[in-house]
């Protein structure tokens, strides 16, 4: 059986309060590159059935190593600081099908 996606694409936005003895996503700036990502795969015409998913996802529990996504059916794991390293992740493992081993976790 052939997948839905092409790739599925999971970025962790968990957020826990700011007292909490473990760090989050969500305080790593996750919101956003998962906004910038969903938004690049459309203006790049690689969403929907067979294509490219930009998912949000609830803990993944590797925040400690965060910001974190992972791309299925692959299960590669990365993190990542800015819009370059998506960009990279994008261009690179989503489109050429070439992960981006030095973002990866």
């Amino acid at each position: 059986m052939e997948s839905y996606y092409k790739h599925h694409v999971f970025f962790c936005l968990n957020e826990r309060g700011p007292d909490a003895p473990r760090p989050c996503c969500a305080r790593q700036g996750a919101q956003a590159m998962q906004d910038y990502a969903k938004k690049r795969i459309k203006a790049l015409g690689l969403a929907g059935k067979g294509e490219i998913r930009i998912n949000k996802a609830g803990c993944l529990d590797r925040c400690e190593e965060g910001p974190v996504l992972v791309v299925y059916p692959e299960g590669v794991w990365y993190t990542y600081v800015d819009q370059e390293d998506i960009d990279e992740i994008i261009d690179s493992h989503l489109v050429r099908g070439e992960p981006v081993e030095r973002l990866r976790i």
